[in-house]
Parts: C-alpha cells; sequence; structure tokens
C-alpha cells in the first residue's frame, strides 16, 4: 500500500474546496450569488463561507479532500494525490472566504406626500385600496428629489434591503436603490399561511395581478406575490441556469410552499424566462405557466379590461407586432 508522509496529508487537508475548484476545475465551479457557489454538475452543492454541502444527498464538509472522497468517491489516497499534486504543477492561490459585508441599502429620501405615485398608478389601473396598502406598510413611497416611485422589499425580520426605482413623469427610467439586494425584491406576501407563490417581472405586474384579484372578488392578501427585481436572465445552455435570487430566498423561508406559478411576459424573453424556470427548479415544486391572457405583461391585461390606454412602451411594441 503506497505511503504518504504525515505532514503531505495535512497540507493537503488544508485546501478549501472552493480554492480548489478556482484553481483547478474552475469550468465546474458556477457563481450563484455574492460568496455563494454551485458545482456545474450538481447545482444542490453550495459552497458559502468555507464551507460546503450537497443539499440533495444531505453531506458536507469544509475540504476539497472531503468533496472529493464524499462527492467524486475518490479513496483517500487518490484524493490527497490529486490535490499534490494538483498544486505540484501549479501552486494554488488562495481564495478568501471571509463573510461577504452585508449590503448598506441607500434609500432616496421620501417625499411628504405620494400624490404623484398615486396618481401615477391609478392611470396604470392599480386599485387605490392596494397602493394604499403599500404606502401604509412602507412598501412603497415617493422620493423627494425626482417624485419616482420608490418600491421596498424587505428580509423576515421586517429590515429594508431592496428598492426599485420607477420614473413616473413621462420617463422610462427604471434603476435600483445603492445597495440593494435581490434576494429581497419587491413582494406581497400572504396574511395567511398559502402553499403557492404568484411570481412577476415587476412591482407594477404584481401590483396588477393584485388588482385583478380584486376585481374578480378574490382578497390579494390571501396569496403569495413576489416580483423578480426584473427581467431573469438565463444561460445560453438552459439547464447551466439557476432559480433567480429572490425565489431561492423565498422557497428557502417558506418551505411549505410547494406551487410555484410563473406570471411572466408575453414576449421571447418572458416566454424563455419561464421555460428556464420550468426546468431548473427542483422537481419537488408544481410549476405552472401562466401568462397574461392578453396583452405583453399583466398591466397591459390589466389596462385594456379596464379600457384605460396602455403606456407609450407597450402601445408601441404592441403595434410594431399587429404589422
Amino acid at each position: 500500500m503506497p505511503y504518504i508522509q504525515p505532514e503531505v496529508i495535512q497540507e493537503a487537508k488544508k485546501m478549501d474546496l472552493l480554492t480548489y475548484l478556482k484553481n483547478y476545475e474552475p469550468h465546474e465551479l458556477v457563481h450563484v450569488s455574492g460568496n455563494t457557489y454551485c458545482t456545474r454538475t450538481h447545482d444542490s452543492l453550495k459552497i458559502s463561507n468555507g464551507k460546503w454541502c450537497w443539499w440533495s444527498r444531505g453531506i458536507g464538509g469544509k475540504s476539497a479532500l472531503d468533496y472529493l472522497i464524499k462527492v467524486k468517491a475518490y479513496t483517500f489516497l487518490e484524493a490527497v494525490e490529486t490535490i499534490m499534486g494538483q498544486t505540484a504543477i501549479q501552486p494554488s492561490v488562495f481564495v478568501s472566504t471571509e463573510k461577504e459585508k452585508p449590503k448598506k441599502l441607500l434609500l432616496p429620501p421620501c417625499h411628504r406626500y405620494a400624490d404623484h405615485v398615486m396618481s401615477y398608478l391609478a392611470s396604470r389601473g392599480i386599485d387605490s385600496e392596494i397602493i394604499q396598502y403599500c404606502i401604509s406598510t412602507g412598501r412603497l413611497y415617493e422620493s423627494q428629489n425626482f417624485h419616482n416611485a420608490i418600491f421596498v422589499g424587505f428580509n423576515k425580520d421586517g429590515e429594508e434591503k431592496y428598492a426599485a426605482l420607477r420614473g413616473i413623469h413621462g420617463s422610462d427610467f427604471k434603476g435600483e436603490a445603492t445597495g440593494s439586494d435581490k434576494h429581497y425584491s419587491f413582494s406581497l406576501p400572504a396574511t395567511q399561511p398559502n402553499d403557492t407563490v404568484h411570481l412577476f417581472e415587476s412591482a407594477i405586474d404584481l401590483l396588477s395581478y393584485a388588482t385583478l384579484l380584486k376585481m374578480d372578488n378574490q382578497g390579494f392578501s390571501s396569496e403569495n406575490l413576489l416580483s423578480l427585481a426584473g427581467v431573469y436572465q438565463p444561460k445560453k445552455n438552459i439547464s447551466e441556469s439557476t432559480v433567480p435570487a429572490a425565489l431561492t430566498r423565498f422557497l428557502e423561508e417558506h418551505p411549505h410552499v410547494k406551487n410555484v406559478v410563473l406570471h411572466l411576459d408575453n414576449d421571447y424573453v418572458g416566454r424563455l424566462a419561464a421555460k428556464t424556470m420550468m426546468t431548473v427548479l427542483p422537481k419537488q415544486y408544481q410549476v405552472q405557466d401562466k401568462p397574461p391572457p392578453s396583452g405583453k405583461d399583466y398591466n397591459d391585461c390589466l389596462c385594456m379590461r379596464l379600457g384605460l390606454p396602455l403606456t407609450k412602451t407597450a402601445a408601441k411594441e404592441r403595434r410594431n407586432q399587429e404589422r
């Protein structure tokens, strides 16, 4: 039986998995968000803060040695020889596994009143009760300097973590407040436990759907409504895509949720995003694709039902489609 000196074994044990993959198998490493990674072969194997866990198998560890033995089924000697053989060819560059510093959200100053925002959302067909609910819960306000609509997202402790900015004075401006964390995008969680979450591209689509529920005598507060903070961009190879950060966080914090309903746009990007999410979401979830029955998005659908004019951008896109 081959003999490996104890000091060589100790040196092999020092290498963490993130450092090993970045140095010697970079093609296998997929960035998820922040300082969290997964592997291309096993998307349920997450690497974060100096540790790794293969969630679908319930195993984990700290070192690259653990990974080679538990995941790739190397013998102990094979694992040590692999690590030390790689370092002999190319010395590793240590990758810091310190926890990422929490982002500090810098919210735009709040205007004393929200008249402009209320008027704008009303022109888009959003129900006044829903608008007032969002304002009273701190999810919506009007910025002081530019009178933009600010849609705020919170963590489970009620702390502001995300803010989407939307121009409302004839402007197509869209942005995010500095320090926004996409894990906590704008949402209206159900007031009582519900095993379904409804997913939208934007806050206004979410509010439009909530308005349609109310118009059909269904309480919007009984549903989990979550926006994705913008368009979801799949990878070229769909199977290599990851679940959006906001949805990942929501499902982790709401383990009772088993159904995901996709209400993404009726365009190429929205349809591709829906197809991708139906592919990459774990099989434990029932996934339904329910795009708006009319118009490009749910605000178009709402405005058409109410007989309101579409936004300039939506109207232009619709004219192009009709040509």
